[in-house]
């Protein structure tokens, strides 16, 4: 197996590839200017947005290889591995990168939100795809960045710097939204495939076997993260994957409960709950009467 480099520092990002490090802790580079640097494979410590321009080498991201296509953006947040396999060649760099600690943004209003940008916790394959005009409001961004970190560092940096960067990932939010729009099709053949998922799911014997289907099992069939999956549900549906799945899993209830020859226990475990009261809980309230009331009153 590759050797994972820890990767806890701009400078440290920055020396590897010849570059100079502005801000020790945010860095804009033109990759165009990078030397050639080793493949190897990298825990980061940071977060790092990549915009690439043209076809490179094969990025390694996290258990998913990705070639980058004209204008993407791929996301990657402290914790999670990225980089190349290990085979004796140099990569030499292309596109754009932005990265920066999270010590940047402590006590800012991005560093309270930065949990709300979903997009960190999206795999390879839900990368952003920009528009000629998204790529030039994004390479702004980065100039207004590069601009601050040009600028001798005084009391108004940080946060000059930390807003242009929530700046640059509010029109992400927007791009990504636009990027559902684009791929309605497709996402609409996956919320088919949702639905007949759940039937085939409550079918089967899985439900005593694996449990409750999470919203994790069911993205993973899509070979989607769960994060980009419960997004498009919730953009498609208005509703949460999670809301979703119980909402389907309380229609199949209504009608089991029904049926007076099973225990409210038998169809508890029927439909993947570890514990009754479990169901209970959530059957009373989604519909307001537990179980044992809406039998009685049907």
């Amino acid at each position: 197996m590759d050797k994972v480099i820890r990767l806890e520092s701009v400078a440290q990002f920055n020396f590897e590839r010849g570059q100079k490090t502005l801000h020790p802790l945010v860095s804009v580079l033109d990759q165009s200017k990078s030397k050639a640097i080793h493949a190897s494979r990298n825990i980061s410590e940071l977060y790092i947005i990549f915009l690439k321009d043209l076809k490179c080498e094969e990025l390694r991201y996290g258990r998913s290889h990705y070639d980058y296509e004209d204008g993407t953006l791929l996301f990657i947040a402290p914790g999670q591995v990225f980089g190349f396999d290990e085979n004796g060649k140099t990569i030499q760099p292309s596109g754009w990168v932005l990265l920066f600690h999270p010590d940047l943004i402590r006590g800012t209003h991005l560093g309270k939100h930065i949990q709300d940008y979903g997009f960190f916790s999206y795999d390879a394959n839900e990368a952003l795809h920009l528009s000629d005009n998204e790529r030039q409001l994004v390479l702004e961004c980065f100039s207004k960045i590069r601009y601050e970190l040009e600028h001798a560092i005084d009391k108004h940096s940080k946060t000059l710097i930390a807003s242009n960067i929530e700046l640059f990932f509010n029109y992400c939010v927007r791009f990504y939204d636009r990027q559902f729009i684009t791929r309605d099709n497709i996402h609409k053949d996956v919320l088919s495939q949702f639905e007949s998922l759940l039937d085939e799911f409550f079918q089967s014997d899985k439900p005593g076997t694996i449990g409750f289907p999470t919203v994790a099992y069911c993205a993973g069939q899509f070979n989607l993260s769960a994060k980009y999956f419960g997004d498009l549900v919730k953009k498609e549906t208005g509703k949460s994957a999670q809301e979703y799945i119980q909402d389907r899993v309380i229609d199949l209830a209504k009608e089991k409960v029904l049926d007076i020859s099973k225990s409210i226990s038998g169809v508890a475990f029927e439909l993947g709950f570890k514990y009754p009261q479990h169901f209970t809980r959530l059957f009373k309230q989604q519909v307001g009467l537990s179980p044992i009331e809406y039998r009685s009153l049907n």
